[in-house]
């Protein structure tokens, strides 16, 4: 599943045996990648549109793992733009269902967070790091300049997620005075990392840190995707393809 249709467009170049089909209001691209049996698609926005894409791949394509990529706005300090987020665990950061449940939980399941398969996210991890170690053979020199990237970094941990763009100093900083140890937010895993919970389907998940998630998250956003988040993604799905 890909967040944004950059990254689905360089995840199909990597398919030369696509084809596509049609379920739930979505394309889905069934394929291989080095071998594996693969079925992607656009997760769309939202932790809505996003649980209703991991249903579907589940339901109708039978998928037995889910891998989730995208980008996010960095929450922890030391989480720079460029640097690449593993989601260890996933909670709903707009999640209230308070006096009648604590907040954050979801309720009736007692939990307030979902966590990855540790499995499939150490795989991924030592994917993401390979290419890391070596950021200019899938950026180019010119994109490192322009985005200041210095030797980025991977950081497993907790992502929040919420129907919001968090793009303001006000909102991160509230943010990471409830949930102190959150690394970044976005707007879809949460409800991923649910509906795997419910049917008990593997899920590891990454995200490129694209915007530290205040007053500037807006600036230079497409052109980040482009030239940084899809690249980075994609690189890190051939190599993990690989190492499977």
């Amino acid at each position: 599943m890909s967040a944004m249709h950059a990254e689905l467009a360089e995840v199909l170049h990597r398919l030369p045996d696509e084809q596509r089909q049609r379920a739930a209001s979505r394309d889905f691209w069934a394929g291989h990648w080095h071998g594996h049996e693969v079925v992607a698609v656009l997760s769309r926005i939202g932790k809505v549109a996003a649980a209703t894409t991991a249903t579907a791949l589940i339901e109708r394509f039978g998928v037995t793992h889910i891998v989730f990529t995208g980008v996010a706005g960095g929450l922890a300090d030391g989480v720079r733009v460029g640097d690449v987020v593993l989601a260890t665990s996933f909670l709903q950061h707009d999640m209230d269902a308070s006096p009648l449940f604590p907040r954050h939980e979801v309720p009736l399941y007692g939990r307030e967070r979902f966590d990855t398969d540790g499995t499939l996210t150490s795989r991924l991890r030592d994917a993401c790091a390979q290419v890391l170690a070596t950021p200019s053979e899938t950026l180019g020199a010119v994109a490192i300049a322009e985005f200041r990237l210095n030797a980025p970094r991977v950081h497993p941990g907790l992502i929040v997620s919420g129907d919001r763009f968090v793009a303001t100093s006000a909102e991160s900083h509230a943010l990471r005075q409830r949930l102190p140890d959150a690394l970044a937010v976005e707007m879809e895993g949460a409800a991923v990392a649910q509906v795997c919970h419910d049917y008990g389907i593997p899920l590891a998940a990454l995200r490129t840190i694209s915007d530290r998630a205040d007053d500037s998250a807006h600036v230079d956003f497409t052109r980040f995707i482009d030239a940084v988040a899809s690249r980075y993604s994609v690189a890190t799905l051939d190599q993990f393809f690989r190492l499977l």
